[in-house]
């Protein structure tokens, strides 16, 4: 669905578009202005983009956000991804959302926070580096 969109042949309510993005408005909005921004290029998640494809995303999603704060005067704006099912995934083409927020909406937020004691955080930080040298 997503690959139709981005080579142009599938429907949608495009919003900015350049060679390497599209971003238009979603089917199935959280809040007024909720749209999607899209690599043209096929990448199922977030671990398949290369650095400059991501840069490209979040530069057209900025600008997205701007397109609709000046459209729309939304009180803030969130950005959203998921790669894999166990993130909730459910299109597996590399989409942000972008998703405007008023002072009345009623979305919820996706997990409820809670301080980690400092020593945890140094043995997790120790594990990731070790495991990803550069």
């Amino acid at each position: 669905m997503f690959c139709a969109i981005a080579a142009g042949r599938g429907a949608a309510h495009r919003l900015l578009e350049d060679e390497h993005t599209v971003s238009f408005l979603n089917i199935a909005p959280a809040t007024l202005g909720h749209a999607l921004v899209v690599p043209r290029r096929h990448a199922e998640g977030l671990w398949d983009l290369g650095d400059e494809e991501l840069a490209r995303v979040a530069r057209a999603a900025g600008r997205v956000a701007r397109l609709l704060r000046g459209a729309l005067d939304p009180a803030g704006v969130i950005l959203v991804h998921a790669t894999g099912v166990a993130a909730w995934q459910s299109v597996f083409h590399f989409h942000l959302h972008v998703v405007p927020r008023y002072r009345a909406d009623e979305l919820q937020v996706m997990w409820h926070a809670a301080p980690v004691p400092d020593a945890d955080l140094a043995t997790l930080r120790a594990r990731v580096l070790s495991a990803n040298p550069s």
